[in-house]
């Protein structure tokens, strides 16, 4: 796994990888940006886990997930921040993207 310095970097080079896909988390399940597609938690893989710290900012603490889906042929990132600013899910959809980090 690569090491990145910036959430940016990390997702050009995640990009050029192939995690083309924005998802964002809808409740239960991610939804990709410009994709109709809904996965739950059993719907896709986490590849990479990428966190970032806020040097002065709790604020600035992101984790970015590469996420695929075979059966969809869909890959893409996931950028949320993590402790009191996280976006709120599932907790189904919370505990598949805690597994890897």
């Amino acid at each position: 796994m690569s090491y990145y310095e910036t959430v940016t970097q990390a997702l050009s080079e995640l990009a050029k990888r192939g995690y083309t896909h924005n998802f964002n988390l809808s409740g239960s399940y991610l939804s990709a940006t410009g994709h109709e597609a809904n996965l739950s938690p059993d719907d896709f893989d986490i590849d990479e886990v990428h966190r970032f710290e806020g040097d002065t900012d709790p604020g600035d603490e992101m984790v970015v997930y590469a996420i695929s889906s075979g059966p969809r042929g869909i890959k893409g990132v996931l950028v949320n921040a993590y402790g009191p600013y996280a976006d709120q899910a599932s907790d189904a959809l919370m505990a598949k993207l805690r597994e890897k980090h």
